[in-house]
């Protein structure tokens, strides 16, 4: 089996397998049959241009990307190498580590908060979640009137569906990871 064949078959399952299809709804969206789809999938046929635009066409992807390498599996992100957004007279930084992705619907940030930081953050949309894990320092998360003290090596995670606030009532700064997951 070619690479190239295999690479291709491993592309059209994951979008056929992600859009939640079986092999018979996709062949009615490509206008590919479910048999000749089952051989792509499985690296044990190598799809003409035609087909793979037909392929493209239906999962509404590009066709370069039924072709192009994927992206290593492996990211680092040095959290020097990525500009801050800064707000509060440089008090609060947020530094986008791992930005929005819209398939697996999650965005990570590093979040440092020097000491008096209070940083009010607006009501986000229902179902949506933050999940925040402090390593240095001392998080205060205030919502719905009520504060939360989040210490070094402890999370909170919560709803944001209200305004709520983030405060370095502390001496040293804070520092924190934040995922935010949108449903």
């Amino acid at each position: 089996m070619e690479e190239i064949q295999k690479k291709i078959g491993e592309k059209v399952r994951a979008l056929r397998k992600m859009r939640r299809l079986s092999l018979d709804q996709a062949a009615v969206r490509t206008g590919v049959s479910k048999a000749m789809l089952g051989q792509i999938e499985r690296g044990d046929s190598s799809p003409t241009v035609t087909t793979l635009w037909k392929i493209a066409t239906g999962f509404q992807v590009s066709f370069s990307s039924l072709l192009q390498e994927d992206e290593s599996n492996i990211s680092i992100v040095n959290k020097h190498s990525v500009p801050p957004v800064i707000e509060n007279d440089g008090k609060y930084k947020v530094y986008s580590i791992f930005p929005f992705d819209p398939i697996k619907k999650f965005e990570v940030f590093w979040i440092d908060l020097l000491p008096g930081c209070l940083h009010e953050s607006e009501e986000h949309h229902e179902g949506v979640e933050e999940l925040i894990t402090v390593s240095r320092g001392t998080l205060t998360v205030s919502m719905a009137g009520k504060e939360h003290d989040i210490k070094t090596g402890e999370s909170i995670r919560f709803q944001p569906n209200q305004p709520h606030c983030y405060h370095n009532k502390g001496d040293e700064v804070v520092e924190c990871h934040m995922i935010i997951y949108y449903p």
